[in-house]
């Protein structure tokens, strides 16, 4: 290339980077300034799911039920585990026992105490697992209370956990529960447990 040619080559070859730069910081400036005025009448939610979880009457129902399920599987443990310990102070407090006599309580005692620890992680298994498969059922019915409520109100968007920060103005929770709340009175899975 002759130099007059060359300077013509960095002149169009800088005006891309150029046109590029320019093209970039317009799409940007727009996108910046494009929800600031789409913001201004947008509704915002928020649904605290941690404290919908805890409080929500469908749940409180569900943890009572297999509470008492569970209440006489936990109450065998507990007396076995009572037992134990009766058996552990007693092999203390008898020192004179033969060795046999001993081996053969510790024996008990380790077999009772295995057998407790692996009975007491199934039924905490056993719980978890109904506690979540009852939680999934309900997700249908939180989703329909969220919707109801943000249709009533006419809420744009409803964001639930995790946030970063959610002000009590944009808080939803309560409006929620209370439709659960009617939505569990009205049904009569209260009446049966």
């Amino acid at each position: 290339m002759t130099g007059s040619g060359m300077e013509r080559h960095r002149q169009d070859g800088n005006t891309a980077p150029r046109l590029v730069r320019a093209t970039v910081a317009a799409v940007v400036l727009c996108c910046l300034l494009v929800p600031v005025t789409l913001a201004e009448g947008i509704r915002i939610g928020y649904v605290d799911m941690k404290r919908l979880f805890d409080t929500m009457p469908q749940l409180v129902a569900a943890r009572e039920e297999l509470d008492r399920e569970f209440r006489p599987r936990n109450e065998a443990l507990l007396a076995d585990e009572a037992r134990l310990e009766r058996m552990r102070q007693e092999l203390a407090d008898e020192p004179l026992v033969g060795e046999q006599e001993r081996l053969q309580r510790e024996r008990e005692i380790n077999n009772m105490r295995r057998s407790i620890e692996r009975r007491r992680e199934d039924m905490v298994e056993e719980i978890r697992f109904r506690t979540n498969a009852k939680t999934e059922a309900l997700r249908d019915t939180i989703d329909v209370a969220v919707r109801e409520i943000a249709r009533e109100n006419d809420y744009d968007l409803v964001l639930s956990n995790p946030v970063a920060y959610a002000s009590d103005s944009v808080d939803i929770t309560d409006q929620v529960l209370e439709w659960l709340e009617a939505d569990y009175q009205s049904s009569d899975n209260h009446r049966n447990p």
